[in-house]
């Protein structure tokens, strides 16, 4: 078997790549070994060295890449790459040699300009830029690197760490760059890049991390194998920790970091760069406020009756991927399809539902949404159980598109939930979509397996009023999911407003954009900029602190602030309140600084997308503050010329393009057109497996028709679906209504005969009521651990029981408890 493609492709407006994979699956006996490209020569990256330091919730993250030539003629470089989503990349270098070269942010033209000249006047230039696609994929480009030489690049970037369902902070680092799907007709061009499969990756990788927080650090826990956590003091406020030897680049890096007593507001203010010019951003100081909104308990015991629930699921091949490499049995749809059941059985009756699914195209179980109901529900979960990978390419474009065309159901707000492994190339497209109609619905994203776009997860949920959540490893979907579902069924919080009370002498400028959405127990961030005599003027008290929140303690020289967020919960105003000295904070830094250019920058860039403001000047504003704070934009970026006075480097310059690690998996495998600029040696014994291992997304890297003549090709027969979990068997049974039947299949799912679940029913109780009382019994004493999931669905159960005012109640927990074999009390039923 063999496959040609064109050479290499690369130009600077837009990232596009195509490759040669030849004869890969021959076995015929090769000299060379491990990885090399198309031509057989060596990829002249060795190694990665990054290095985290979090702060609270901020991180930092410096990441040193080591390039050697150990050819014969200068070699230029391309590395494509992904990054975080919301990073701010502050700061890139070069060191050749003892010479130290600091790039310069320029506007984006300029900055190629200024490369090609060095490359064709024989100096060393470096080069690095974000896409024009997706903010969260970058290329380096390091140029005339002569034979036998090396250079040492340096990257450094910031980001705000998201809080997890269990209050854990998550960090990220993606390794994993999985090729982006791009639609036909879409604007711009392709982003593709080159890539391998994660244990052929020729390059290695470390990684260490120090944590420092106010209080104690309580645990550090990864998806990779860690060295164990090491404690810097005995407050343990300051900890270590290292990722293991060995690190095989089939996943992303990530880690989750638990503090005691977290998640306080907090505002912290840092002082500006004395260099700056006067009156700019990076002159003054900047505050980064951290909030926590507290609702009242009786608003968050109970949740809305009503809403439109529109699911939008992605069916593209690669959702036919493994969920975690080293479980081959669960696959993204299916993971997906199990899902699915635990949202719809809990939704409220009363609302409104309805499930597109997309690939190439997009399907809709009902033409508009439908009332919830036993009939309606019935019919979807039949066609959610028949849902597969099966419909090529991943265009979320055309079903969004659909979506938001259908009138919303009036008093019954529209809630969306996105899952897709976020494969796409058009991300800028999607995200200004979602932004548009975000008066009219709140959306919640998934991003399903590594190498997902956090660029395009996380903004839809920003733009969409929603809240983002990211399934990878061993993560299970259904719990992240579900603490999805109670925030979309928390109350619409509207009418948020932000007021600030300063000294006179001071101004504020937000640099956030609004906040669009309040939910309980989750972080909202502002970032200002104060302009004036700020720490010199007297402090303003007229105020009185609110006990939603705490404040910090403040010197009674020490001038303060004070910042009100007020909004209408189910009709009743609230508001949270926070005092804050103006003292700027010690060791920041510029962080604060460049994560409200970074935040300032994408609102200006989501504006020119949007055409809501036509002209140059807000690109302009755009670039003057890139280069001002020394953050990447779309607009601009990293350019470093090394101008020494040594000898132009002569001769011809070879491109070689650096290999990203692509996630493989041997669940569903067919010979892919992806983008691979390698050359395996038979050395390496993984030539034949890698054919063998490419997913067979075919849709996510080109037309359907090359998808299905491959396909008619390579049959590959997948492995049948385990049993179904015990849990979903029996959440399956579950009515609309709330209730359960008594038939053979709860007993079956209860372990039982059908005469053992028959015979303890008390005379007076009606088979419905025993059968729910029985269900709830097995999902508190055998399920308690993952009750976050079945919750929702219990709670129907509960309020369906109470409204039978059935008879006999407690003699049926108790006859219960004792057929099931359990201790479980009636009042934690709900009953």
């Amino acid at each position: 078997m063999s496959m040609k493609y064109s050479n290499v492709i690369i130009d600077h407006c837009s990232i596009k790549s195509s490759y040669v994979l030849d004869n890969c699956c021959t076995g015929a006996k090769m000299n060379s070994c491990g990885l090399l490209t198309a031509k057989k020569e060596p990829v002249p990256l060795k190694s990665i060295e990054v290095e985290l330091e979090v702060r609270d919730h901020v991180a930092t993250v410096v990441s040193t890449l080591l390039y050697e030539n150990k050819e014969d003629k200068p070699l230029e470089a391309v590395f494509v790459f992904p990054l975080p989503g919301d990073a701010a990349v502050c700061h890139f270098s070069a060191k050749i040699g003892q010479t130290q070269i600091v790039a310069e942010v320029k506007e984006k033209q300029k900055a190629h300009e200024e490369y090609d000249d060095a490359l064709s006047s024989g100096q060393q230039a470096f080069l690095l830029e974000e896409s024009d696609q997706s903010p969260d994929i970058f290329s380096l480009s390091v140029g005339s690197l002569p034979p036998g030489e090396s250079a040492s690049i340096r990257l450094e970037y910031v980001t705000e760490l998201a809080v997890q369902a269990d209050d854990g902070l998550r960090f990220c680092l993606p390794a994993v760059l999985n090729p982006r799907y791009q639609p036909k007709g879409s604007e711009g061009g392709s982003v593709q890049v080159t890539s391998v499969p994660a244990s052929l990756v020729p390059y290695s990788l470390s990684f260490s991390a120090r944590v420092f927080y106010p209080r104690p650090i309580s645990k550090v826990e990864s998806n990779c194998s860690l060295d164990p956590l090491q404690y810097l003091n005995t407050e343990q406020t300051q900890a270590t920790v290292k990722l293991a030897a060995g690190h095989k680049f089939d996943r992303d890096v990530e880690l989750l970091i638990y503090y005691k007593d977290a998640h306080q507001p907090t505002a912290v203010v840092e002082a500006g760069q004395v260099s700056a010019k006067p009156g700019t951003l990076m002159a003054d100081p900047v505050v980064m406020l951290s909030l926590y909104p507290e609702f009242p308990q009786a608003v968050m015991s109970s949740v809305v009756s009503c809403g439109e629930f529109v699911f939008l699921i992605d069916r593209s091949g690669s959702m036919d991927c493994c969920m975690d490499n080293r479980n081959q049995q669960e696959t993204r749809i299916g993971s997906a399809r199990d899902t699915l059941l635990l949202l719809l059985k809990s939704l409220p009756m009363g609302c409104y539902f309805n499930i597109y699914s997309f690939g190439s195209n997009y399907q809709h179980i009902f033409p508009k949404s439908v009332e919830y109901s036993e009939k309606t529900i019935e019919e979807a979960l039949k066609k959610v159980e028949e849902m597969d990978a099966d419909l090529g390419g991943t265009e979320i474009l055309e079903p969004l598109k659909h979506i938001y065309s259908q009138p919303c159901v009036p008093s019954q707000p529209r809630q969306l939930f996105v899952f897709t492994d976020g494969e796409v190339g058009n991300t800028k497209e999607v995200i200004n979509l979602v932004r548009d109609n975000s008066g009219s619905h709140r959306c919640f994203s998934f991003g399903i397996g590594e190498g997902a776009s956090s660029a395009l997860i996380n903004g839809l949920a920003k733009e969409g009023g929603g809240h983002a959540q990211f399934i990878t490893g061993t993560d299970r979907m259904q719990p992240k999911v579900m603490q999805s579902l109670r925030f979309a069924l928390q109350p619409a919080v509207v009418d948020i407003s932000v007021t600030w009370d300063l000294p006179k002498a001071v101004s504020v400028t937000v640099l956030s954009p609004p906040i669009t959405a309040i939910f309980q127990g989750q972080r909202s961030l502002i970032y200002v900029q104060l302009t004036g005599q700020v720490g010199a003027a007297p402090c303003h008290r007229e105020i009185p602190l609110w006990s939603d929140f705490s404040a910090l303690k403040n010197s009674p020289e020490t001038a303060e602030g004070c910042v009100t967020v007020k909004y209408s919960l189910t009709g009743h105003p609230s508001q949270n309140q926070l005092r804050f000295s103006l003292k700027p904070a010690k060791d920041t830094g510029l962080t604060v600084h460049r994560l409200g250019a970074r935040t300032l920058i994408r609102s200006l860039e989501m504006d020119i997308e949007n055409e809501v403001e036509q002209d140059e000047g807000v690109k302009q504003k755009v670039v003057e503050l890139s280069v001002q704070s020394g953050v990447s934009s779309s607009f601009t970026a990293f350019i470093a010329v090394n101008k020494d006075d040594s000898e132009a480097i002569q001769g011809p310059l070879l491109r070689r393009n650096v290999p990203a690690p692509r996630m493989m998996f041997a669940s569903y495998c067919t010979m892919s057109c992806a983008s691979s600029d390698i050359y395996y040696g038979d050395d390496s014994c993984e030539a034949e497996a890698y054919c063998l291992e490419e997913c067979r997304d075919e849709g996510d890297e080109g037309d359907e028709s090359n998808k299905n003549s491959i396909d008619d090709e390579v049959e590959v027969a997948m492995p049948k679906q385990p049993r179904r979990d015990p849990l979903l068997q029996l959440v399956s049974l579950q009515k609309a209504s709330g209730c359960w039947l008594l038939e053979p299949a709860l007993a079956a799912a209860l372990g039982k005969t059908s005469e053992e679940v028959e015979n303890p029913k008390p005379s007076a109780v009606n088979k419905e009521v025993w059968a729910t009382i029985l269900a709830l019994i097995w999902l508190h004493g055998f399920k308690s651990d993952v009750q976050d999931e079945w919750e929702l669905l219990a709670m129907k159960a509960a309020s369906w029981l109470c409204a039978q005012k059935a008879p006999c109640v407690t003699e049926c927990v108790e006859a219960g408890n004792a057929l099931l074999g359990c201790k479980v009390q009636k009042d934690s039923l709900g009953i």
